[in-house]
């Protein structure tokens, strides 16, 4: 089999596709956290909701 120049081109285009797609992923992740102060915001919020419903719960 004959090496082709345009071989180590598309190996070098898969890769910089496969490192492109691995940073862009990290930088949305990095990029999307939740301060502490959004957590204690959404763990307040699931107790209020969790504490509601087993009142109405009790009710009926």
């Amino acid at each position: 089999m004959a090496d082709n120049p345009s071989d180590g081109l598309w190996a070098f285009v898969v890769i910089g596709g496969f490192v492109i797609l691995g940073l862009a992923i990290a930088f949305a992740k990095f990029r999307n956290r939740a301060s502490a102060a959004d957590k204690g915001r959404t763990e307040q919020a699931t107790r209020d909701v969790y504490a509601a419903e087993e009142a109405d719960r009790r009710r009926s």
